[in-house]
């Protein structure tokens, strides 16, 4: 049965984390959905960038059959809100809650469009075994060095208006050059990435519970 915790205020707004189960998972994936470079707006529960999160996590615990237990973050707020960050300080906050509640498991990422860039600025953090980034934001911010360690995945459409599929593509091309393991993905469609939506959450799922099986983890 899933469970949802509400994490610190800040902007005015608190973060939900929506945690299931996960009593067959071998690992476990934090969603981080999309947003606006501005707006200390609550983000609602029918915000289209979360549900395009929960169909995408829907999909993936199934393709997994349960061996991915995937947890969604609803930020506080739509925006990222320049040197706010608002949406690092409800990841941060989210990832310390699920390595609380599934230790010992192994955690991957995985974020659309802001919540790509979020998942980014997480890259860092040795609780992070693996990174899913469809049409992220900002790519070109981001020094591959902290990458270096973490299995990388870029997914962008080939009709992205709204973020750079180049700068996605140069910043895997940085990671591999330092010797790390990232991978550029180019499909059909344009940012929301709904079209042929399952090959997406297909991609995604594989490479994660590849990602997150190398590490040696005590079952949950």
């Amino acid at each position: 049965m899933a469970r949802t915790e509400v994490g610190p205020e800040h902007d005015g707004a608190q973060p939900h984390l929506i945690l299931p189960a996960g009593r067959r998972a071998r690992g476990v994936v934090l969603a981080l959905h999309g947003g606006a470079p501005r707006s200390t707006v609550a983000t609602p529960s029918f915000d289209p960038g979360y549900l395009r999160l929960v169909l995408a996590a829907r999909s993936i615990t199934a393709r997994s059959r349960g061996r991915l237990a995937v947890v969604l973050l609803r930020n506080a707020v739509r925006g990222w809100n320049g040197a706010g960050e608002s949406p690092v300080l409800d990841a941060q906050w989210a990832l310390d809650r699920v390595a609380a509640t599934y230790p010992g498991l192994p955690i991957g990422l995985l974020g659309h469009s802001l919540g790509g860039r979020t998942a980014y600025a997480l890259a860092h953090r040795p609780e992070v075994r693996g990174l899913v980034a469809l049409a992220p934001w900002m790519s070109d911010a981001y020094d591959a060095h902290d990458f270096l360690g973490t299995p990388t995945l870029v997914v962008h459409g080939k009709v992205d208006t709204v973020t750079d599929a180049d700068a996605s593509e140069d910043l895997v091309r940085r990671i591999r050059s330092l010797g790390g393991d990232a991978r550029f993905e180019s499909v059909a469609g344009s940012h929301p990435l709904l079209w042929r939506a399952g090959r997406i959450h297909s991609m995604a799922g594989t490479f994660l519970t590849q990602s997150l099986a190398r590490t040696v983890t005590t079952p949950h």
